[in-house]
């Protein structure tokens, strides 16, 4: 039997074993809720289990799928390895164990991805559509990098609707292209900002790795004690990021000024050898019982931090050696730091610049890329201390190219998630900062 048959008759199996279970909740409608869904869960289960596929031994299996992974990199043919991740369990698990997340791989795979950290060694294209009149945004994936030919194909990611408020704007993010709600079970984050869109606060629905605790306590308080709750809804806010604009006082024309404070990522992770922490198994939140449990270890953390500064406080007094090993600890836990990289002037075309590469085609004043920013403890470095090339590389960059037509390009330690949430706010109108 041949490669490509393997997988047609896998697809074909995974469809078989959908219109099954598609069948068993019809058979079950008449029955009482309970006894349906027991009925459904065991008849798919039977499925499983009487299926050729499942008894894989697991030499072949691996072989199957090490061959596909590499065979079928790129998007609409990647579509196989996600139907194998959904044959059975022992599929899926052979699955995230060769399939890399996008850190080493560079590709999006699962919906877990959109929330792990680009690639170290080149960027994820990406392209943003906007619609004036629904207000909302759609992220898709370029199917052909390096190329502008995109405008009518890519690989859907994310969705965006934006929500005036009296006091804020809101941007609701959802993995549903459709259906853009907070009650939705596609419903992953958002992006709010203040009253003059100077200020953007990144909420996400899973914590961080450092136990943030959430912002919104009375919200989350008002959905658990409601009469229905479902363990697929969202329940928690966190704030993960903050993403500010300074202000144009004197009203001089120029670009924005951009400043990212990654609160789930650390400085560290741009060091040799460092890594993102806390990256999520599933895109989707816990259950609502984690939820309970990680807010509670959450308010923990921050006890224990409270404990700790008195402690290091009490070391000072007694002249103990503990206070520059907490100094080491809290330059470690620093949050990274993003800037926009400043453009130049262009004395011909009498506008800024910046080298996009290709990327951007039309002048605007959301155009930007961001670096990372020298952290205030490391100084300013001197003419004989260069700058470390990891900080000099752009690690998101937006852009205009048609109308209602940008691009977003993202690398490590970024997620698209984060990236599309931070070119959201390039969006928002800012009498205050032009």
């Amino acid at each position: 039997m041949s490669f490509r048959s393997i997988v047609r008759d896998v697809r074909d199996s995974f469809g078989s074993l959908s219109r099954r279970g598609f069948e068993a909740r019809l058979s079950g409608h008449h029955r009482g809720k309970s006894q349906g869904a027991v009925h459904e869960v065991l008849d798919q289960c039977l499925v499983v289990q009487d299926s050729c596929w499942a008894s894989l031994p697991p030499e072949l299996l691996r072989d199957v799928i090490t061959r596909l992974e590499a065979s079928e990199s790129t998007w609409p043919s990647r579509t196989n390895v996600v139907v194998c991740a959904g044959v059975c369990r022992s599929w899926r698990e052979m699955c995230k164990e060769i399939v890399k997340s996008p850190e080493f791989s560079g590709k999006l795979t699962f919906p877990v991805s959109l929330k792990q950290p680009g690639p170290r060694d080149g960027s994820i294209q990406c392209f943003i559509k906007r619609d004036k009149s629904a207000l909302t945004y759609h992220l898709y994936l370029c199917l052909s990098p390096g190329k502008l030919t995109f405008l009518s194909n890519g690989k859907f990611l994310l969705s965006a609707k934006r929500i005036r408020r009296a006091t804020c704007t809101e941007y609701i993010i959802s993995t549903n292209a459709c259906k853009i709600t907070r009650s939705s079970n596609t419903y992953i984050g958002k992006l709010r900002s203040n009253f003059l869109g100077t200020k953007f606060v990144m909420y996400d629905t899973q914590p961080p790795y450092n136990g943030t605790a959430s912002s919104q306590p009375g919200k989350i308080s008002q959905r658990f004690y409601s009469r229905k709750v479902s363990p697929k809804v969202p329940t928690g806010s966190y704030n993960v990021a903050q993403v500010t604009y300074e202000l144009n006082v004197l009203g001089t024309r120029g670009p924005r000024r951009m400043h990212c404070v990654m609160h789930s990522i650390p400085a560290s992770a741009l060091d040799a050898g460092g890594t993102v922490p806390g990256q999520p198994e599933n895109l989707l939140p816990r259950s609502l019982e984690d939820s309970f449990r990680s807010i509670s270890f959450a308010k923990s953390s921050i006890m224990d931090q409270s404990m700790d500064v008195s402690s290091s406080h009490f070391s000072d007094i007694t002249g103990g050696a503990r206070v520059a090993d907490a100094e080491d600890d809290e330059a470690k836990e620093r949050p990274l730091i993003l800037r926009n990289k400043a453009p130049r002037w262009h004395e011909q075309l009498q506008c800024w610049c910046l080298n996009f590469r290709g990327r951007v085609t039309v002048a605007s004043v959301k155009n930007f890329q961001l670096i990372a920013a020298i952290q205030p403890s490391a100084g300013v470095p001197t003419p004989s201390q260069s700058v470390p090339p990891e900080h000099d590389k752009v690690i998101l960059q937006f852009g205009k190219v048609a109308k209602d037509m940008f691009t977003m390009d993202y690398r490590y330690p970024l997620s698209a998630f984060q990236a599309f949430a931070i070119c959201l706010s390039s969006f928002d109108t800012k009498l205050a900062c032009e």
